[in-house]
């Protein structure tokens, strides 16, 4: 897998095409809806599978090593691990929010300001809430307490 294809996989639901705008379609129209619906539903089972590895894998490699340092390691590979499946967790809850707001028809639209989010956007960012603008704005905001 090219470079670019491998960083794009984390973020995005591998092998899945692109929301092609028929001209003068209404926004969030049925279509449009049924494509974001299905693109969350394989991104959260492709999650569902990672995690299911993770299991799997710590079942597997789980050992009572002698050699503390031996013992460490492993400790310190299952603790990453857990923090990346929680991370997933997560962003499972956020996925099976973003399908209510699908089934509710108001999903697309900024929770700030109102306005559309943009079909582009939310192809990078398919559980994204907010437009750009209200994104850019509230990261600056969050910069600026952070350096308080």
């Amino acid at each position: 897998m090219p470079t670019n294809e491998k960083q794009q996989s984390s973020q995005l639901v591998r092998g899945f095409e692109p929301y092609k705008e028929t001209k003068g379609e209404e926004y969030m129209g049925k279509p449009m809806r049924a494509h974001f619906t299905e693109l969350l539903n394989k991104w959260k089972q492709e999650l569902m599978v990672s995690v299911d590895q993770t299991v799997d894998h710590m079942k597997d490699e789980a050992a009572n090593f002698p050699d503390p340092a031996d013992r460490a390691s492993q400790e310190e590979e299952f603790a990453l691990e857990l923090r990346n499946r929680d991370r997933e967790r997560k962003l499972i809850k956020k996925i099976d929010k973003t399908l209510q707001l699908i089934q509710d028809n108001e999903y697309g639209w900024c929770e700030n300001c109102g306005i559309e989010i943009g079909v582009r956007r939310l192809e990078a960012r398919p559980t994204a809430d907010l437009c750009i603008d209200c994104k850019t704005l509230a990261e600056i905001k969050e910069k600026q307490v952070g350096k308080a």
